[in-house]
């Protein structure tokens, strides 16, 4: 579980270097999936989904 979150948390800090840079190149594209897979195996995940679901059900019951 060290080793896990320690692993997510060095390729968040990639990601956010990578993107402040400005050029998103396919390297940093697969650091920014590799992010992904890793964080959806913590604990953190469901916390994530639940925020993301709560997005989109205010961002679709928005009238234009």
């Amino acid at each position: 579980m060290a080793i896990s979150i320690s692993l997510v948390f060095l390729l968040l800090v990639l990601a956010v270097i990578f993107l402040r840079n400005g050029g998103l190149k396919l390297s940093h594209a697969i650091v920014c999936a590799l992010l992904g897979f890793f964080l959806a195996g913590t604990s953190m995940a469901p916390s994530i989904q639940e925020g993301l679901t709560a997005t989109a059900d205010v961002v679709s019951s928005l009238k234009p």
